[in-house]
């Protein structure tokens, strides 16, 4: 099925490159009661700010580092707890993780429209781009500096997407003040290094020859690029720093590093999964992830409920039999190898389990001459003659025996003893 041009909203969007300039607090707080005017709000200049901000490293790198966590995770679709196998090919195609990316992005963002339509045999969506929207009335600007535009809630565009709170920012309102201060820090700090980080020249000449002087000048400048004071004989000057610890380079880095800190804190909800802490704590280190882990699930309920709720009526609009079945996040076991082995004897120390289970656990090839090597095993395990141990015959000395030597190969196959 191809695509229809005429009902395809992006085109009538008339596109505007992005307003790149020096931005400060204030330019910040005028976009911000821009977006939140009550008669005409305009996220124009807001938009464009975050387009700015997201230029930080700190700042992208933190929002992938989330965005990561989701789209690291596996989505299957389930009817009645069986796998789908034509909705899973449109959930492994590049379209769908593309799509999930979009839809995390409105945590930052704070509004994202969508348009989905089919191409062959494939699902296919358009981002509207969001300076051409407005929430509040549910419109579609045409020129990112209309007013007024087509409004898009009423039926005239088919398999519309909204995910959103009307007049949520997005993280990234917050985050913007954090990059402004450390880039502006930033900037003082290469002023000071350029000042403090080189040694000054110094040109002195005989105060009644002017053409010394010019000659001077015109010499030292052409030396490089460090500072240089050129001055008559009998006269000085001084470069008085000061001794304060609050005044030095230190200042500058530790401004930065707060800044980051924030960042850190408002995106991911703690520090200690992005930079060291002062002291290392292992167990502070631990709280700190839990926190992330909470997150994460909360972003994932966020994805499963867009896909369970908001857009189970557009896939089956467009081919896709969702009825009856749900989207999961697929969680694969992660529990340590180690740890497992050590688990799994000690339930087979208290019911049997089968042999083959050893092997496709942990990927132990299955030797051909299996039943024979079983017999020997057997042999070798056989009770003590008497007066040695417990006794001839004792059950518990062969199963604590036959235990003991189990749990030796076992761990010496991890190459470590047995706890």
């Amino acid at each position: 099925m191809a695509k229809q041009d005429k009902k395809i909203i992006i085109n009538q969007v008339v596109l505007s490159q992005v307003n790149r300039q020096n931005v400060d607090i204030d330019k910040w707080r005028s976009a911000l009661r821009s977006a939140e005017s009550i008669t005409s709000p305009k996220r124009i200049a807001l938009y464009d700010l975050y387009h700015d901000v997201l230029l930080d490293t700190h700042l992208s790198s933190v929002i992938l580092k989330r965005k990561t966590a989701v789209l690291n995770s596996q989505i299957v679709f389930q009817t009645d707890g069986d796998p789908d196998e034509t909705i899973d090919l449109q959930i492994s195609s590049p379209w769908f993780t593309r799509m999930i990316s979009n839809l995390i992005d409105t945590i930052f963002w704070g509004f994202t429209v969508m348009q989905f339509y089919k191409e062959g045999d494939w699902i296919n969506y358009d981002l509207i781009p969001r300076k051409h929207i407005r929430p509040d009335i549910g419109a579609l600007l045409k020129s990112q500096t209309d007013l007024t535009g087509i409004l898009y809630r009423d039926g005239a565009f088919p398999n519309i997407l909204e995910i959103g709170q009307i007049n949520d920012l997005g993280l990234l309102c917050k985050a913007a003040p954090w990059v402004i201060y450390k880039r502006n820090g930033m900037g003082d700090y290469a002023q000071f290094a350029e000042l403090f980080g080189q040694p000054i020249r110094e040109g002195i000449y005989d105060s009644f020859d002017d053409m010394a002087r010019e000659k001077l000048k015109q010499d030292m400048n052409g030396m490089g690029g460090s500072a240089v004071f050129i001055h008559p004989e009998n006269t000085q000057i001084k470069l008085i720093e000061t001794t304060q610890k609050s005044s030095g380079s230190g200042l500058y880095r530790d401004m930065m590093t707060f800044c980051n800190a924030e960042i850190s804190k408002l995106i991911l909800g703690n520090t200690l999964t992005t930079e060291p802490g002062d002291k290392g704590a292992r167990s502070l280190g631990e709280i700190h992830k839990d926190v992330e882990e909470q997150i994460l699930r909360q972003d994932k309920k966020f994805i499963l409920d867009i896909l369970n709720y908001n857009l189970s009526d557009i896939f089956a609009n467009l081919g896709m039999n969702t009825q009856g079945g749900e989207f999961i996040f697929y969680e694969k076991e992660t529990i340590d190898l180690k740890e497992k082995a050590l688990i799994d004897l000690q339930i087979a120390s208290k019911v049997p389990i089968d042999d083959d289970y050893w092997y496709e656990t942990y990927n132990i090839p299955k030797p051909e001459n299996y039943d024979e090597l079983k017999e020997e095993m057997k042999a070798s395990t056989q009770p003590s003659p008497p007066g040695r141990g417990q006794g001839e015959g004792d059950p518990r000395s062969k199963d604590q025996d036959e235990g003991a030597q189990n749990k030796n190969k076992f761990f010496s196959f991890f190459g470590e003893a047995p706890r």
